[in-house]
């Protein structure tokens, strides 16, 4: 038995669609900001700067260009 889709589906699954999307991006937001957050806060100590330090005679500097 067939059902026929009416324009009263189509607008609700468009408004839900819409709402869900909405919700994804803001949650994706939320958990980015937190990341970022997060990673800001564990990267500041002295473990972190010691990593970025050049390591003695095989250093060389970028050329200028």
């Amino acid at each position: 038995m067939g059902t026929t889709l009416t324009p009263e589906f189509w607008e609700r699954f468009a408004v839900l669609l819409v709402a869900a999307m909405a919700v994804t991006y803001v949650l994706a937001a939320l958990s980015d900001a937190l990341a970022v957050r997060s990673a800001g806060r564990h990267g500041s100590g002295p473990a972190a700067r010691a990593a970025h330090r050049p390591t003695g005679a095989g250093h060389r500097t970028a050329a200028g260009c």
